[in-house]
């Protein structure tokens, strides 16, 4: 209850409307290691740990940084999971392969794969560079094949357990609203999450009868460091929520629950499918009132 003031009882505290109340994961992935790329920060720190607080064991995959890497393994394991930190970046192929064969030797196996490693070179066209083209596609989008490959891979070696999961392996790719919205000044970022959709579906329909289940997750606007311009003060705030029609940003941790669900039993009638954790973003808000 609020206390009293000489003036009357306080008022009751003021919710931040821009975060969402906290809500315990239930362990419905025990036993069943995942890896994460680009799991040292930002979205893919949150979906390591709430994979983990869901009761998986990770693989923490990074590029630079270990330090933090570390420091989201020790969240990991703080959650109730096993983890292991791995070096690699997805856009060369020898590494991947490392990595995967690192799991196998570390977990045995692999029962959920996360493609979230990704990143941006923003220009406008005409004086966006060969090298900023290569650089978003080469991680964005080959990396994804090249994580993918390996999980099927993998996946296949292994076979079904039902002991564990309804499915003989889970794929969660990283997609982005931008894979729908159109983003000037951001070809290549735009065209690389355009074509994480049609890979994630084509493979979805290759892959469905072996019981192997192939989604993506598509978030808007994120509460991230890569993104705090656009969020840190009242007036950057009040200027995204233009775009936002449920009117509060999104956490890591609505992401990384969005991936625990797609990975459980409960999400095994979903293959092909892309999950858009936006807030509303993809509705078009700049219409809502005729255009």
């Amino acid at each position: 209850m609020p206390a009293n003031t000489p003036e009357g009882p306080a008022a009751p505290a003021q919710e931040d409307p821009s975060r969402r109340p906290d809500i315990p994961y239930q362990r419905v992935l025990e036993g069943q290691p995942a890896l994460v790329t680009g799991a040292n920060s930002g979205i893919g720190k949150a979906i390591a740990i709430g994979l983990a607080k869901a009761g998986a064991d990770v693989v923490v995959n990074y590029v630079t940084d270990p330090g933090a890497a570390d420091d989201v393994a020790h969240a990991v394991e703080a959650a109730g999971g096993r983890a292991m930190t791995f070096q690699a970046d997805v856009s060369r192929e020898d590494q991947v392969a490392a990595m995967f064969t690192a799991a196998r030797a570390q977990f045995g196996t692999l029962h959920i794969v996360v493609s979230n490693a990704g990143l941006q070179r923003d220009a406008p066209f005409e004086q966006m560079t060969l090298d900023q083209w290569n650089t978003v596609i080469g991680v964005n989008l080959t990396g994804q094949f090249l994580c993918l490959r390996e999980a099927v891979r993998e996946f296949n070696r292994r076979g079904p357990d039902k002991v564990v999961s309804a499915a003989t392996g889970k794929i969660i790719c990283m997609s982005s609203v931008h894979q729908q919205i159109p983003w000037a000044g951001h070809a290549n970022y735009a065209a690389s999450k355009g074509g994480i959709d049609m890979l994630m579906r084509s493979l979805a329909q290759e892959v469905a009868p072996r019981l192997i289940r192939v989604n993506a997750i598509a978030p808007g606007a994120i509460r991230t460091p890569i993104n705090t311009s656009a969020w840190d003060t009242p007036a950057a705030y009040a200027d995204l929520m233009k775009l936002v029609p449920y009117k509060r940003i999104g956490e890591p941790d609505d992401i990384a629950r969005a991936a625990a669900w797609l990975a459980s039993d409960a999400a095994d009638y979903v293959t092909g499918a892309t999950l858009f954790v936006d807030g509303g973003m993809t509705l078009y808000p700049g219409f809502a009132t005729g255009g």
